[in-house]
């Protein structure tokens, strides 16, 4: 029996995902599963770079706005989602289209991760942010070392939030969050498109994003957001887009300077989608002009 077939649209940051995808959806009757770690999140419209109404009025978008941003939402949570979403369109005989520059939501769904189930625990992640912030990241690290060492050479020292998760999951469960995750191939024909441009071109683009984002009140949007009580420490307070507004909503820098970080934190983790996606499976590199691509 022939698989059906699942289509990943990645690429970094301002390439043009969104575009592509409605093109495809619409001629192939697909629907669009998010794979961006921002977009799920309510009120957070402008720095999230959400398709605007007119193109999720084209294409039925599926994980977005699907949590408040002081809600819990673990890997293994949008894993689930996103399975259910791509086993929903399957089943109505739509194309399931996985689109997104999250490498690891990507990761996850493309090459079958199994995730440990282990929830969030409070009070330990409190204890261990307070040790790092006595001691350094480099010993909670080191201690990762010593229990899980596999995990500790894939995770970076400075790379807090994951050290306190393999942590964690050792924690709870008593066994390395390295031997929780095996990898099961999907049951899926999965074809993943790379929308690859020019470094600089993606850069330039991206800028433009920025200053169209400011333009478009992002500034008033984290105010808003802050108002309503979501802390700087909140996961989706402290992603690209929002953190790079602290220093200018408490009078600590100017908008210009916030604006210019913004953009260097930009092109940085451009750079670091790049690595995400040359794991992923089956790929196929698209330039402006190839495919459903004719708007580059």
């Amino acid at each position: 029996m022939q698989q059906p077939t699942l289509i990943a649209i990645i690429g970094p940051t301002a390439v043009g995902k969104t575009a592509v995808a409605i093109r495809m959806a619409s001629r192939m009757g697909g629907e669009i599963i998010s794979a961006d770690s921002r977009q799920m999140y309510r009120q957070m419209d402008i720095g999230t770079a959400k398709p605007t109404p007119d193109e999720r009025a084209a294409a039925v978008h599926h994980l977005i706005d699907i949590r408040n941003p002081d809600e819990a939402f673990s890997l293994a949570d949008y894993q689930d989602l996103a399975l259910a979403s791509i086993a929903s369109c399957v089943s109505r005989g739509r194309v399931p289209l996985l689109v997104g520059g999250t490498g690891q939501y990507l990761a996850a769904v493309l090459e079958g991760w199994q995730i440990p189930r282990v929830p969030p625990q409070p009070e330990l992640r409190a204890e261990l942010e307070r040790e790092a912030a006595e001691c350094g990241s480099g010993a909670l690290h080191a201690r990762l070392a010593e229990v899980d060492p596999v995990a500790a050479a894939q995770i970076a020292p400075n790379n807090l939030r994951r050290v306190i998760r393999a942590l964690e999951v050792y924690a709870v469960s008593g066994e390395p969050i390295s031997a929780q995750q095996t990898r099961v191939s999907p049951p899926y024909h999965i074809r993943t498109i790379w929308l690859s441009r020019e470094r600089e071109e993606i850069y330039r683009r991206a800028d433009q994003r920025v200053d169209a984002m400011v333009a478009g009140g992002l500034a008033d949007e984290v105010a808003g957001l802050r108002v309503r009580g979501y802390g700087w420490e909140l996961p989706a307070m402290s992603s690209l887009g929002y953190i790079q507004l602290r220093p200018y909503l408490e009078g600590a820098a100017s908008l210009e300077a916030c604006v210019e970080r913004l953009k260097f934190d930009t092109h940085s983790f451009i750079r670091r989608q790049d690595a995400w996606f040359r794991r992923l499976p089956n790929l196929e590199v698209w330039t402006p002009g190839m495919g459903e691509w004719q708007d580059g």
